[in-house]
């Protein structure tokens, strides 16, 4: 395929190196300076994109190397994002009992974009790939789901529909630069639809006074305020995840509950969906896929070391294909590697192991990756 998604894809983040862990915790502490660790990152980036490239993965980003979480460093750069505190620590902590606490989005004030924030880094990305740069954001959702009405500053937006207009303002501005400095394919990070699948999550949504029946059309109008007036060749996936911290997991439950509006009031090209475990239910919501977009099967866990096998993942794929049509379909790992600076439980030689069988599989099923 030559547009992206593309039939061997991958969701964005990578294993950090050893160089990047240790000088991001230099620099935290005051060791070396800003431009010091950023030297470091630029090179790890380099040989990384070298290593992707030759799994045979089509679309490329920097790994998120310069991120400690996939959301965070993006939201607290908009101007009335304040990050602070933790939720309760995640219930479903196999892997990493450790407490971890993910930190809470609030809006203290009013939403702007008030510098770029992604640009300077596509630039460098750009500068060191052969392929499809891909950019990660995390979807306008993030800054809503987790606190709703109660962490919007109400003398900011008394009136919500304001609220959302201005995020939507500040999410066009920065694809919008993006875009002029040459991105052509990006991805919109979300968790909050995939929560919306999980009874647990929709009750607690009730309880903060949202209408789980309504978040999804309300997200769905948020998303398309923000892509609906691209240009026709910039390509925009959204990645659904219920959680990927140090291989854990935050949500469980099919996409049934969000399914109709996913694939048909959400005006994006490809949908990014994890299929890895019975966590994701079945295949039958993608007959709700219309024959315009891609669907991304993530079939293939980041959470696990283990290599899956080809022919199991060639029969899942068409399971799948009995819901949509597989010219419609792709392949990919359920998740990111990396979704924080911690990393999943494997080791880079797994990750790498990984990514080429999401491409020979590819190539068995369609062909080409």
């Amino acid at each position: 395929m030559s547009t992206p998604p593309f039939r061997a894809d991958h969701v964005g983040s990578l294993l950090r190196t050893s160089a990047v862990k240790e000088n991001r915790l230099r620099w935290k502490k005051g060791e070396i300076s800003a431009a010091e660790l950023r030297a470091i990152e630029d090179a790890a980036i380099a040989e990384t994109v070298k290593r992707l490239e030759a799994t045979g993965i089509q679309s490329i980003t920097d790994g998120e190397f310069r991120r400690d979480y996939f959301h965070l460093d993006f939201l607290k750069e908009l101007d009335g994002v304040t990050v602070t505190g933790g939720i309760e620590s995640n219930p479903n902590a196999k892997a990493a009992e450790d407490g971890f606490k993910p930190p809470v989005v609030s809006v203290s004030g009013k939403l702007r974009h008030q510098h770029d924030i992604q640009v300077a880094d596509f630039k460098y990305l750009q500068s060191v790939v052969t392929r499809t740069p891909k950019v990660t954001i995390p979807s306008p959702t993030m800054v809503h789901f987790r606190g709703g009405r109660q962490s919007i500053d109400i003398n900011s937006y008394p009136d919500m529909e304001l609220f959302f207009h201005d995020l939507a303002a500040a999410y066009r501005e920065e694809i919008d630069h993006l875009y002029s400095a040459g991105l052509r394919y990006l991805q919109l990070d979300d968790t909050n639809l995939a929560y919306l699948c999980d009874p647990k999550m929709r009750a607690a949504a009730a309880e903060r006074g949202e209408d789980p029946n309504e978040l999804p059309k309300t997200y769905a109008a948020l998303i398309n305020a923000v892509i609906d007036n691209r240009p026709t060749d910039l390509r925009v996936g959204i990645h659904l995840c219920r959680g990927n911290y140090r291989s854990t997991w935050f949500a469980e439950g099919g996409y049934e509950p969000v399914a109709e509006v996913l694939f048909n009031e959400i005006n994006v090209d490809g949908y990014f969906l994890e299929y890895d475990d019975e966590r994701s239910g079945d295949f039958a919501p993608l007959r709700f896929v219309p024959k315009n977009k891609m669907v991304v099967l993530g079939i293939v866990s980041s959470k696990v070391a283990q290599l899956e096998n080809m022919d199991d993942l060639c029969k899942r794929i068409d399971e799948a294909a009995q819901y949509a049509p597989l010219e419609n379909l792709c392949v990919s790992p359920q998740c990111g590697f990396s979704s924080t600076h911690h990393g999943n439980q494997m080791t880079h030689d797994d990750q790498w192991r990984k990514l080429e069988l999401v491409v020979n599989t590819a190539i068995k099923v369609w062909g080409n990756p």
